[in-house]
């Protein structure tokens, strides 16, 4: 998929329409970002033998399992960078793309 390397889109910094440098940040998993410590997942009913363990529990090991594995294609995270103000900001959604290309 193609993508213009400059796209005028509203800065909320700014709060108006600018030029903005498109760039590609590698995606990350809602996880890794704010991860769970010891205590944390204690709370949460992760401990050692609290509660059942769901559908987990009767499922067999996921490296047997046919279902899992990678997707085709991995979900875009573009960075706008405000021309004017030089603040970064994310987009929205991504979206689903194999390879991207800045024009």
């Amino acid at each position: 998929m193609k993508i213009p390397k400059l796209i005028k889109r509203y800065c909320p910094h700014c709060k108006k329409h600018t030029e903005h440098k498109v760039s590609m940040a590698k995606k990350k998993t809602p996880g890794s970002t704010h991860p769970l410590g010891k205590s944390a997942k204690k709370r949460r009913g992760f401990g050692k033998g609290m509660g059942n363990l769901g559908t987990r529990g009767s499922k067999p090991p996921l490296t047997g399992w046919k279902m899992t594995g990678k997707k085709g294609s991995k979900k875009t995270d573009l960075r706008y960078e405000c021309k004017v103000c030089k603040k970064t900001h994310t987009q929205r959604e991504g979206f689903r793309s194999k390879k991207i290309e800045f024009v």
